[in-house]
């Protein structure tokens, strides 16, 4: 009996070849790339950020204007009269003296003022006033103005209360102002701004000085 045909069973496919060192490179190299890709966008990110800070830090700082600050700082005495030895109705004062006006200016611009006028009040009636002189005030200073201002009595009309004060030895009176110019910043861009003053002056008349200075 002839053999049977011999069986013909396939091979088991061949392992397959390592890759090559050319193919490893190259992905390498890509991986690389994709890595230095993700590397660049997070440092694009990141000085994004920076810079949105930096001109959100700048809008809210230099850019922002606020109101300069305008008070009296000091007071020098030169003349002091005081009338109150009669009946209270004959009460009567004189004064000269110089006040020291400050501008304070807490902006990155200078801010420059119009010359303006500062009443002084006693009792709601205005017995004095003086001219603040144009000038400018530098950016994160203060101006001082030395101004001469000399007030009495003659405009009121009822001098009762100034009778009743000075038999205290006090004399109390109301300084106002307002300044009106432009903070400047960068030469460019110009804001209006007027600050107020309100300062309440107190002086002891026997002592001839100042007393107190209350000002907002």
């Amino acid at each position: 009996m002839a053999e049977k045909d011999q069986q013909v069973h396939p091979l088991a496919p061949a392992n397959k070849q390592p890759r090559s060192d050319e193919e490893s490179a190259g992905l390498q190299a890509k991986e690389l790339k994709r890595k230095k890709r993700i590397k660049y966008a997070v440092y694009i990110a990141a000085f994004a950020v920076f810079q949105t800070a930096i001109i959100l830090v700048f809008a809210l700082t230099v850019m922002r204007v606020k109101n300069p600050k305008v008070r009296i700082g000091r007071i020098t005495i030169e003349t002091m009269e005081t009338n109150n030895t009669g009946a209270a109705a004959a009460a009567s004062f004189d004064l000269k003296f110089i006040a020291q006006v400050t501008v304070k200016n807490t902006n990155f611009g200078h801010y420059r003022f119009d010359h303006s006028t500062m009443s002084f009040l006693y009792d709601g009636v205005i017995v004095g006033e003086a001219i603040i002189p144009k000038a400018r005030a530098r950016a994160r200073s203060t101006k001082k103005l030395d101004v001469t201002v000399e007030v009495n009595s003659r405009a009121l009309t009822n001098t009762a209360p100034l009778g009743s004060e000075l038999s205290s030895n006090i004399l109390t009176l109301n300084s106002q102002a307002k300044l009106k110019g432009k903070v400047e910043l960068m030469k460019v861009i110009k804001r209006n701004k007027s600050p107020e003053m309100n300062c309440t002056l107190t002086f002891n008349v026997s002592t001839r000085n100042l007393q107190d200075l209350n000002c907002k």
